[in-house]
């Protein structure tokens, strides 16, 4: 029923994230079940992405019942993906059009950036994407349009049944990995693009090797908006074809190496300090124009 057979890894994840979330809610807080639990909850909103581009079933039933898991467990109606990523940010991948673009209101890159970038972000994957992807499948394609308000459905219904039970253990167990799920998405987006090269073929997205194991190959940024949809298994693959294009300084070893350098170290010592290639990009064309 798997498309792919690596996708039983998926299944333990779910698994292990459902019994985690079933034992913490009967036997109360334990801090390293809960940490755990988060970085679950980070690896949910990959599945999510992943499962977005390529459903893991061959089977719709059981890709509904999974994006209804996904949902309650990330947060979010999965479908969203579809108009703010796949139709929108894979178009223009950080060039102006794409509402998730990392310039936005600054060029600057550092801890206030992009603790700001989920909400400013946010807003405007709501209202240049969501609102519109949905006002169009209402008109013209009303069965796909009810589909996806069932995943609002089963999200409002979930959390309001938990908070019914228990709203303190509903906070802890629903709320907050729901929402440091979420979070965790805009901060990858963030980081994976912010001063890079939106306009060079194989410049414009920083890739981080040492989360892949964990987080099923999604620090392979490149090779991604190269073929959108391979399979995550398949992805270091082709990554390794296309490696020698990569400017050096955008592939990281370390996901919490580049966020304590960039964000904190750079407080205090200026050769931390991000630089974009995006700006040097327009002074360069700025200097030969002129």
């Amino acid at each position: 029923m798997l498309k792919y057979k690596a996708d039983y890894r998926v299944l333990a994840y779910i698994g292990v994230t459902t019994a985690l979330f079933a034992y913490q809610w009967t036997n109360g807080f334990t801090w390293w079940l809960y940490v755990i639990y988060l970085h679950l909850a980070v690896a949910v909103s990959v599945m999510t992405h992943n499962h977005n581009h390529l459903n893991i079933w061959k089977s719709k039933p059981l890709n509904v019942l999974t994006d209804w898991w996904l949902t309650v467990f990330y947060g979010v109606p999965v479908f969203t993906w579809i108009p703010t990523h796949n139709r929108n940010h894979h178009k223009y991948n950080n060039k102006e059009g794409d509402s998730s673009i990392t310039y936005r209101h600054t060029e600057e890159n550092h801890l206030l950036s992009v603790l700001s970038y989920p909400s400013i972000s946010g807003f405007h994957q709501m209202t240049q994407s969501i609102i519109p992807y949905m006002k169009n499948l209402k008109e013209n394609d009303k069965k796909t349009y009810y589909e996806y308000w069932t995943q609002v459905v089963v999200l409002v219904v979930w959390i309001a049944a938990f908070v019914f039970l228990d709203w303190q253990k509903a906070i802890l167990y629903v709320i907050i990995p729901q929402q440091f799920s979420g979070f965790s998405v805009f901060v990858f987006n963030y980081v994976q693009h912010v001063h890079a090269n939106e306009e060079s073929r194989w410049n414009h997205s920083r890739n981080f090797m040492w989360v892949n194991a964990f987080l099923f190959n999604n620090g392979y940024h490149t090779i991604h908006h190269e073929k959108a949809n391979i399979h995550w298994s398949e992805v270091p693959k082709y990554h390794k074809e296309i490696e020698h294009n990569i400017d050096p300084s955008l592939i990281e070893k370390s996901f919490w190496g580049y966020m304590f350098r960039t964000y904190v170290f750079s407080i205090f010592i200026a050769k931390y300090r991000s630089n974009s290639m995006r700006l040097q990009r327009i002074e360069e064309m700025n200097s030969v124009v002129a």
